[in-house]
This record gives structure tokens, C-alpha cells and sequence, in this order.
């Protein structure tokens, strides 16, 4: 890097230099509009967009109801390039305004749930799917949780931001960011060089955690950077992303309030196992 930059003595935001996110991004939290959530008949009620931390959670709801739980819900788009997280309803459920964003309403008093990791969490227990009961087997699962939840910043909002969205490409941090995503790769695939899912023998929510940031980025659906990244490197990992692929669940959960590509890829909003078959059903 040849311009060097020098600190003020006290930051200010400089609306120039965002890139793509620069519309919406401020240093200041809470509501800047006014803005009702739809609310729809399903028990739950499912605030999100299909980036990765949102596919975790319809993934999630519909392995749910492939196991025959109770888990059905309505599931509504956040367009965040538009700020609608920033709406005083979305701003209700989730403070952070991040997707995903889930309200329980089968509860005596609804019960908000943000944080992906938190809402996978509050499934598995609800439901009693996905999450061991034995001590030993429940906390390598919710070790590998964890894992996630504290390294894909680094994958999303450090390597995926340099690499793919920033507006201008620097070498520093995308040598920087590069080295800790081929690290993280590297974590995993020694992981399932012994396991045939992430925490052992049975698929759990790290799976369900994990499969969209990292399982998308070895399956060349992240950042357009599998080439870069040499994923085939990775022969267990890519061979778990693989078969986490095939599940039928996965496939369907993938697409819930997905607004982009193929047309049978994109489900806006899903209120029943109807919607995601009509969706699907388009498939050539």
C-alpha cells in the first residue's frame, strides 16, 4: 500500500469512503423510520434475508419440520440494502438491526429471539432436535457454535468485504483476511478428516451453523473466490459441503427470502411448505 493514512485525533464519519454499504452505514444505533412488520398465522414469525446468517435459520426451521415438529412460521424478506432494518418494528425484535430476527408467538408472552447462533439454539432446545442432551457431546457441539459465531466476521465482514465488496482492493487486508480464511479452512477440514460432520457422528446445529459460510465458500457460492482460496484443498471439508448439500432440507431452507438469482432460487416470503415447492418446482 503506497498512501498512507493518519488517524484524526477523533474520527468522524466520512460519507465518501463506504463502498457499497455507505447508504446505510452509521455509527449510531436504533430505529430511523417507522415501519409495522407484516405478521402472519404461523407460530413463528421469521424476520430475514438468504445471506448466510439468515440461511441458518431456515435451514434450521425446515429441518425442524422434516423431523415433524411444530415448527411452522412465516418467514418475511429484510431488505437490507434498503434499510429495513433500521424500522422501528424489525429495531422491536432485534436492537442490532441485524438479520435474522425471530418472534415466538406460541408462547403465553411473545418471546423475541436475535443473534443467528442464539435463534438456532432456542430451536434445538424448544424443539429437542439438533442439539444432544449428553454433556460431553452437547458442548463439542456448542463448541463448534461458538467457533462459527466468533470466526465468519473475519470470513464475512474481513476477507468477503476486502476481497469481493470493498471499493478499492488494498493488498494488506486481503493478504491479512485471506491468511485467517485459509486458517479457518484449514481448522475445519482437520476436523472432519475424523468426523463425518463437524462435532462427531450426528448432524447438529453447527452443521446447520456453519454449512452457509463455510460450505457455500468451498461450493464456489461465496465471494466468487473459491479459486482464489485453492477450496479443493480442502478435501474433507468439501466433501462434507457436499453432502450437507444434499439434504432436502437444506435445499429448501436455502431459498427462503432469497430475492436473487435463478427463479427457482428466490422465495420472497414463506408462510407454507407450498411455497417452497411451487419455487422449487420451477427447476428446469
Amino acid at each position: 500500500m503506497t498512501n498512507q493514512y493518519t488517524p484524526a485525533k477523533v474520527w468522524t464519519m466520512d460519507n465518501e469512503n463506504g463502498g457499497q454499504w455507505a447508504s446505510i452505514n452509521r455509527p449510531d444505533s436504533g430505529a430511523r423510520h417507522q415501519q409495522v412488520l407484516p405478521q402472519g398465522k404461523q407460530p413463528l414469525q421469521l424476520h430475514s434475508l438468504a445471506t448466510p446468517n439468515g440461511q441458518k435459520v431456515t435451514i434450521m426451521l425446515e429441518e425442524l419440520l422434516a423431523k415433524g415438529a411444530a415448527a411452522e412460521y412465516d418467514a418475511y424478506t429484510i431488505n437490507i440494502g434498503e434499510g429495513d432494518q433500521f424500522g422501528s418494528g424489525f429495531v422491536d425484535i432485534n436492537p442490532n438491526s441485524k438479520i435474522p430476527a425471530l418472534l415466538d408467538n406460541s408462547t403465553n408472552k411473545p418471546i423475541r429471539v436475535f443473534e443467528s447462533g442464539n435463534i438456532l439454539l432456542y430451536l434445538a432446545e424448544k424443539f429437542g432436535h439438533f442439539l444432544p442432551t449428553e454433556i460431553s457431546a452437547k458442548t463439542e457441539v456448542m463448541n463448534w457454535l461458538f467457533w462459527l459465531q466468533g470466526s465468519a466476521p473475519y470470513l464475512g465482514g474481513g476477507f468477503g468485504h476486502f476481497y469481493a465488496y470493498a471499493p478499492e482492493k488494498f493488498e494488506y487486508p486481503i493478504n491479512r483476511f485471506t491468511m485467517e480464511a485459509k486458517r479457518q479452512l484449514d481448522v475445519l477440514d482437520k476436523q472432519l478428516a475424523n468426523n463425518q460432520y463437524i462435532a462427531g457422528d450426528e448432524y447438529s446445529i453447527a452443521d446447520i451453523a456453519i454449512w452457509p459460510w463455510y460450505g457455500s465458500l468451498v461450493l464456489g457460492n461465496l465471494y466468487n473466490a473459491a479459486e482464489f482460496l485453492d477450496v479443493t484443498s480442502y478435501s474433507n471439508l468439501l466433501r462434507w459441503a457436499k453432502q450437507i448439500e444434499q439434504r432436502q432440507a437444506v435445499q429448501r431452507g436455502r431459498i427462503v427470502n432469497r430475492v436473487w438469482g435463478e427463479e427457482w432460487e428466490q422465495l420472497s416470503e414463506r408462510h407454507s411448505a407450498a411455497d417452497i415447492d411451487a419455487v422449487l418446482n420451477k427447476k428446469p
